[in-house]
């Protein structure tokens, strides 16, 4: 009746026009004139009206229990903003299934402006629309839940990350190591697994494991957060910096877990992260499912009705956690991650690559493209060499082994193979063995296969083990002359470190 009493004083007191009266009293021409037509068919002037009290009015403007026009049926403005949380949903399909129900309700403009008139009596913090499965706000909290590590008794603070879906406000919390790339992105991995879905995108703060470069306009996201978004198929946009009402879903969203989580576990205390986490899991089901204030449904109950028909399904395949690191290659070839050492081709010595780290391989890109590829070790000072990444040289050495050597000799000849056993087993270790091996073969090319062999069976029947000695024997011409035989095996054995040529005492010099 306040309205009806303003739109009677305005007309008598003032003497204002039906159109200014109406839009001073904020309902239309059409129902102020009704108004002004009702109390000029009662006869009355306004000094009788103006001191009868609301009861009086009301049966003098309306009798027989007519309905005032003024009262016509308001919509539920809570319902209202609940449905335009949902895709597709506009206020020109709300105000028809509205005119549907009540016929004589307010027009399309006056429901619009009544709707609008709402919304500005809301904190202006909690205003937005958020369409369902649009948006989904993520944020660590300040305050930290911790827990005590058994072996040592240290207390240790664990992160809570905290997410929010925009339309529902049904949030997820999980506790982690800390706020690096792994963590952040594992905390976003939970986060899709326990919402059965993926928004449309995120909202997160510029903090250093999501955004690389941060800026207000145009921040540069890190690659591998950007690449957690690729393969989720879901848009990150950063909150602007310094801007808490960009994300104050979830700002508000950390207030209440702090309040209904952190604060429920104040008195308890774990001795894991995994203890943490399984406690913060029955608290964060109770949050979800506790009534919120003005609405009447929880947030469960909301998501189920407009954020979960919404949301794109999950990929089959979950991301893998990658990290990125760049490196510059050694002069061995090879490049330092976290303490081990991997092997690149040897062409790219000195030129600095990209580091693809996941919690099984090792990948090495250079200019985009994959150069090497690893199994992960957290083993420190260990190499792992791949064979085809070394220079030809160092392939043919390590190709060689004591075997392998006497397979080449005994192509060559029975005494041939004999003297290169003999020569590997003469040294302290095969590798010394090697080169003497190798020259010793290259004599057969030198002098011809039939020649090596006959010197060698010479050296042998002499007791003289080695490259040098052979070589002699060749260099002489001597490999097939009769040398005295006698008293061979008491002969001292000598080898290729004594005096040059000589062979045995009181023998060919």
């Amino acid at each position: 009746m306040r309205t009806i009493r303003e739109v009677l004083r305005l007309h008598f007191e003032h003497h204002l026009s039906q159109r200014a009266i109406a839009r001073a009293c904020a309902v239309s021409p059409t129902t102020a004139g009704d108004y002004l037509d009702r109390i000029r068919r009662t006869g009355l002037e306004w000094v009788h009206v103006a001191g009868l009290d609301d009861g009086s009015l009301k049966t003098l403007m309306f009798p027989e229990g007519e309905s005032a026009p003024g009262r016509k049926p308001l919509p539920d403005f809570d319902a209202l903003r609940l449905e335009m949380k949902k895709k597709g949903v506009t206020l020109q399909l709300l105000w028809e299934e509205y005119r549907a129900i009540h016929a004589d309700g307010y027009g399309r403009s006056q429901f619009c402006a009544l709707y609008h008139r709402h919304g500005r009596t809301l904190d202006p913090v909690m205003r937005f629309d958020h369409k369902g499965g649009d948006k989904l706000f993520v944020d660590f909290s300040g305050k930290r839940p911790s827990y005590i590590d058994p072996a040592s008794g240290e207390v240790i603070e664990a992160e809570l990350f905290v997410a929010v879906m925009g339309g529902s406000s049904r949030t997820y919390a999980v506790a982690v190591a800390s706020q690096q790339i792994p963590d952040w992105t594992r905390a976003h991995l939970g986060a899709f697994a326990y919402f059965g879905g993926v928004p449309a995108c995120v909202v997160p703060d510029q903090l250093k494991s999501g955004v690389k470069s941060s800026c207000k306009y145009d921040p540069e996201l890190n690659p591998v957060y950007a690449e957690l978004c690729a393969h989720y198929g879901v848009t990150a946009i950063p909150a602007r910096p310094g801007e808490p009402r960009d994300k104050a879903k979830v700002e508000n969203g950390v207030l209440i877990a702090q309040r209904r989580i952190l604060a429920a576990l104040r008195h308890r205390t774990f001795f894991s992260l995994t203890e943490l986490n399984n406690a913060i899991a029955v608290e964060l089901e109770k949050l979800n499912n506790r009534p919120m204030q003005g609405v009447g449904k929880s947030r469960n109950q909301l998501f189920a009705e407009i954020d979960q028909p919404a949301l794109k399904p999950l990929p089959v395949l979950p991301f893998e956690v990658r990290e990125w690191k760049t490196a510059k290659v050694h002069i061995d070839y090879h490049v330092a991650v976290q303490g081990a050492w991997y092997s690149v081709p040897y062409t790219l010595i000195g030129k600095e690559v990209t580091i693809c780290l996941t919690a099984t391989t090792v990948a090495i890109l250079f200019d985009g493209k994959r150069v090497a590829s690893h199994p992960r070790t957290h083993k420190k000072n260990v190499y792992l060499t791949v064979d085809a990444h070394r220079p030809h040289s160092h392939r043919e050495h390590l190709e060689w082994t004591p075997e392998r050597m006497r397979r080449w000799g005994e192509s060559i000849g029975h005494r041939t193979g004999a003297m290169i056993d003999a020569i590997l087993r003469s040294a302290d270790h095969p590798d010394h063995a090697y080169r003497k091996c190798l020259g010793l073969l290259r004599l057969g090319k030198r002098c011809g296969n039939d020649r090596l062999e006959r010197a060698c069976d010479r050296a042998l029947k002499l007791q003289v083990i080695g490259y040098r000695s052979v070589k002699n024997i060749l260099d002489k011409g001597i490999e097939a002359a009769d040398l005295p035989e006698a008293n061979e095996a008491s002969r001292p054995l000598l080898h290729d470190n004594v005096r040059g040529s000589s062979y045995y005492a009181g023998g060919v010099q």
